[in-house]
């Protein structure tokens, strides 16, 4: 077993803390590793620190109270805009038409803010698609991997012992566990009522 979907996912927690040191009402990232693999067309495909920006735009948008996205969370509206200009995000002039400011990119300035953080984490990325990269030639994956996709994006409701629970992707908890960050013990997909019994 490869040790670098840790690796990455510590390097992914000090890449949040780096963003923390500059905007301390940021909540903390309960599970790094949730965010490998996952993919959603309105927060951007590819794990990147620009990515992780717009996730921490959520955050602090959570940790604020804003609703910050409808649809689903697929239009990001322009209080999400607003967070992310705080955070050092660029954005288009007009919404797109279905996923609104989604379409954030890092300002000069974040660039030279993070670049240590930036650099960093493309290694940690780089490694972990070297060493998760097999010869698929003879395997098929589904039409989710010929798309780029990480499965649809199709969550399921994973819990804990202590009765917490989150919405996930079922192959990135395939991945490596998602733990709990108040018992620390990892998150399960429940199996169905009386699927015990059969």
């Amino acid at each position: 077993m490869s040790t670098t979907p840790p690796v990455l996912a510590a390097e992914l927690a000090q890449a949040w803390a780096d963003i923390q040191r500059y905007h301390p009402e940021l909540p903390d990232l309960a599970a790094p590793e949730s965010l490998i693999g996952e993919s959603s067309s309105a927060c951007g495909h590819e794990l990147s620190f620009e990515r992780l920006l717009h996730e921490a735009v959520h955050g602090i948008a959570a940790a604020r109270g804003v609703r910050d996205t409808s649809r689903a969370g697929r239009y990001h509206n322009r209080r999400f805009l607003a967070i992310a200009e705080e955070l050092g995000l660029d954005h288009p002039e007009e919404p797109h038409p279905s996923s609104g400011f989604s379409l954030v990119t890092l300002s000069p300035e974040a660039k030279r803010r993070y670049r240590p953080t930036i650099e960093r984490l493309q290694r940690a990325l780089k490694a972990h698609t070297a060493a998760t990269s097999a010869d698929t030639s003879r395997t098929f994956r589904g039409p989710a991997a010929r798309h780029g996709s990480s499965g649809g994006g199709v969550r399921v409701k994973a819990v804990c012992d202590c009765g917490r629970n989150v919405r996930v992707v079922p192959s990135v908890l395939a991945q490596a566990p998602i733990m709990c960050g108040g018992c620390g013990q990892p998150f399960r997909i429940p199996e169905p009522v009386g699927a015990a019994a059969n």
